[in-house]
């Protein structure tokens, strides 16, 4: 079992933990819809990274039925 060998201060145990706070969002505007969206990461409502479209929508995609 662990035993502390001297107390900790509130002083030194908050020094500690100064740096376990949790950082807020930084969210960036898409430059094709102005939706936020997270940095270096493709826009979920308009599926663009960097003015280019990355994954295409399955509305878009035209199936034949005939192929399956």
């Amino acid at each position: 079992m662990a035993v502390q060998q001297n107390k900790v201060s509130k002083s030194r145990r908050n020094n500690r933990r100064s740096h376990d706070s949790l950082v807020a969002a930084n969210p960036n505007e898409c430059d094709n819809c102005g939706e936020l969206k997270r940095p270096h990461h493709v826009c979920p409502s308009c599926n663009h990274y960097a003015t280019r479209e990355v994954i295409a929508d399955t509305t878009e995609i035209d199936l034949d039925e005939d192929a399956a």
